[in-house]
C-alpha cells in the first residue's frame, strides 16, 4: 500500500485553514451582535453596522458548510 503523504499535507493543511478561516469569521459576526448591543444601549445609538457585518459573516459561515455538505453529499453531483 502506498500513500501520498503531499497529498495528505496538502488536504491536512486546507482543512485546518479553512477551519481557523471560518472560525474567525463566525466570531467577527459575534463581534457585530456584541456592537449592536452597545448601540442599543447608548442613546440614541445606530446599529446597522453590526447588523450588517453579523449577517455577511454568518452569511459566508453558511456558504462554506453548505459548500461543504455539497462535497460530500454524492446526490448533489
Amino acid at each position: 500500500m502506498h500513500l501520498d503523504w503531499t497529498a495528505l499535507g496538502q488536504v491536512t493543511a486546507v482543512s485546518i485553514g479553512v477551519t481557523v478561516a471560518v472560525v474567525v469569521v463566525f466570531a467577527l459576526g459575534v463581534l457585530g451582535l456584541a456592537r449592536v448591543e452597545t448601540a442599543r444601549e447608548q442613546p440614541g445609538g445606530t446599529s446597522s453596522l453590526g447588523f450588517a457585518q453579523a449577517g455577511l459573516c454568518f452569511l459566508a459561515c453558511v456558504a462554506v458548510v453548505a459548500y461543504g455538505i455539497c462535497l460530500i453529499v454524492p446526490q448533489f453531483h
